[in-house]
C-alpha cells in the first residue's frame, strides 16, 4: 500500500469534493494525509485520515475579483490571488513532503506553486480539479465566456475566430505570473510554459468531477485528463429537524463559499418567491466557515425579516434539503450546482464570473435547467426562471445518470493507483 498525500485550495468548495476520493484510496488501505482548511481538520481526522492545516497565511489572500468593473480586471484580480497563494502553498507543500515522505501526490489545481513543487519532485502525481478545467477541445467553445456550443461549419468558424481572442487575452495576463513563479520555486529547473493549457497539462493525471452528459465530449483530453462523476459529499450530519415538517417542495438557494457579492441572488429569491408554493431556504457559506475576509453583506443578519415561506442559514447540508427540492438556485460554482443536478434536482444558474459562465452554459446545452443573466437578474425574472426550470427535471436526471456511470471516487482511486503502479513497477 502507499502512502497519499492530498493538498487542497483554501476553499470548502475544493476540498468538501476531494473528501470521497481521500476515504477511498483510505478505505483500500492507503495511507493518506491531507492538507486542509484549518477549520475542517477536526472532521478529516474524525472521518480516519491524517489532516494538517495548510499554511494560515494562505486564509488572508482572499478573491477581490468581486469588485472588478470589467472581464478583464476580474481575471487580472484572480490571477494576482492565485500567484501570491502560490508563494506560500509551494513551500507549504514542500513541507509536507518532508513530513509525510508520500509515494503519491494529488494537488488541487488552484494551488498553482504546490502543482509546480509536485512536477519537480519526482513523484507520481495527480491533479484534482472539482470545476471544468480550460483546457482546449476541438469542437467545443474557447473556454471562458460561456458560449453555448455550435456544430457545424457555422460554429468552427466562430470558435476558429473567437478562441485567439480569448485564449491571447487569457495568456497575456496569466503566463507572465505563471513563469515567474515558477522560476522562482523551481530555481530554474522547470521550463516555463508557452500556454494556460500546457499549464493545466503539466500534471501525469488530472481527475476532473464531471463527467457527460453536463460535460462536453473531449476525446482529445485522454489519456491524461480522467472524467470520473460528480463527487458530491457533505461533512456527516443529522438533516435540521424542521426539513420533515416542511409540506411544500422546496427552492434551494445557494452562494458561494468564497465570497463574490452573489447574495443579491439571495434578496431576488426572498422577494420573488414570496407568497409562491414553495419553501425557500437559503444558505450563505462565505458568512461562516469558508476563507477569511467574507463580506458584511453575507451576514445572515443583514436580511431583516423574511418572508415566512422562507429559511436562511449560514451553512447547511445541501444533500438531505435536495431530497425535497424541485429546483435549486445557485451562482453556477461547480460543486454546488453539480450537487443539485447529481439528485436529479433541475438548477436556475445565475453566474458571477470564473468558470460560472461556462457552469451556466453546459446547463443549457444538457437541458438541466436555465440560465439568467447577472444584469438581468430581478425578483420577476428569478420567479420566471424557477417555473421554467421546473420543466427542466428530466435532463437532470440524464445528467445524474451520467455522473453515476462515470465511475466517481472508485475510478478515481482506480486512475491514481495505476499512476503509482506505472512509475514504481
Amino acid at each position: 500500500m502507499s502512502t497519499v498525500l492530498g493538498y487542497t485550495s483554501p476553499a470548502i468548495g475544493h476540498l468538501f469534493p476531494m473528501v470521497p476520493l481521500l476515504l477511498e484510496l483510505n478505505a483500500r488501505g492507503h495511507d493518506v494525509h491531507v492538507r486542509a482548511l484549518p477549520g475542517q481538520v477536526p472532521m478529516l481526522r474524525s472521518a480516519g485520515l491524517h489532516a494538517e492545516p495548510v499554511d494560515q497565511r494562505l486564509l488572508e489572500l482572499v478573491h477581490r475579483d468581486y469588485l472588478a468593473k470589467s472581464v478583464k480586471a476580474n481575471l487580472a484580480s484572480s490571477t494576482e490571488t492565485f500567484t501570491a497563494r502560490a508563494r506560500i502553498d509551494a513551500p507549504d507543500l514542500r513541507s509536507a513532503i518532508g513530513d509525510v515522505n508520500p509515494d503519491l501526490l494529488l494537488v488541487d489545481i488552484n494551488a498553482w506553486g504546490a502543482r509546480m513543487v509536485a512536477e519537480a519532485s519526482g513523484l507520481p502525481w495527480g491533479a484534482f480539479s472539482p470545476y471544468t478545467p480550460p483546457l482546449q477541445s476541438k469542437g467545443t467553445p474557447p473556454f471562458g465566456p460561456g458560449l453555448d456550443p455550435m456544430p457545424g461549419p457555422l460554429g468552427r468558424i466562430r470558435d476558429a475566430l473567437v478562441r485567439p481572442l480569448v485564449t491571447g487575452a487569457v495568456e497575456k495576463l496569466m503566463l507572465p505570473g505563471i513563469n515567474r513563479v515558477r522560476a522562482d520555486i523551481s530555481a530554474g529547473k522547470l521550463p516555463p510554459v508557452r500556454s494556460v493549457d500546457a499549464f493545466f497539462r503539466t500534471a501525469p493525471l488530472t481527475l476532473v468531477t464531471t463527467s457527460e452528459p453536463f460535460e462536453y465530449p473531449h476525446p482529445d483530453w485522454a489519456p491524461d485528463v480522467r472524467m470520473i462523476g460528480a463527487l458530491s459529499w457533505e461533512p456527516p450530519a443529522p438533516p435540521p429537524a424542521w426539513l420533515g415538517s416542511l409540506k411544500e417542495p422546496v427552492i434551494l438557494v445557494t452562494t458561494s463559499s468564497e465570497y463574490q457579492a452573489d447574495e443579491a441572488i439571495v434578496h431576488a429569491a426572498l422577494q420573488g418567491l414570496t407568497g409562491e408554493p414553495f419553501t425557500v431556504v437559503a444558505t450563505l457559506p462565505a458568512a461562516e466557515g469558508g476563507v477569511a475576509g467574507a463580506h458584511r453583506a453575507s451576514s445572515v443578519d443583514g436580511f431583516g425579516q423574511l418572508p415566512p415561506n422562507a429559511r436562511l442559514e449560514h451553512f447547511l447540508p445541501h444533500v438531505p434539503v435536495l431530497e425535497h427540492a424541485a429546483v435549486a438556485i445557485t451562482h453556477g460554482g461547480m460543486g454546488a450546482t453539480q450537487k443539485a443536478l447529481a439528485k436529479g434536482v433541475p438548477v436556475v444558474v445565475v453566474p458571477f464570473g470564473r468558470d460560472q459562465h461556462e457552469v451556466a452554459a453546459r446547463v443549457v446545452a444538457a437541458g438541466a435547467g436555465v440560465r439568467l443573466s447577472r444584469r438581468k437578474l430581478t425578483p420577476g425574472t428569478l420567479r420566471a426562471a424557477v417555473h421554467e426550470a421546473l420543466g427542466k427535471r428530466e435532463g437532470a436526471r440524464r445528467v445524474a445518470e451520467g455522473f453515476r456511470a462515470a465511475g466517481g471516487a472508485a475510478a478515481g482511486a482506480d486512475a491514481l493507483e495505476q499512476l503509482v503502479r506505472i512509475q514504481y513497477g
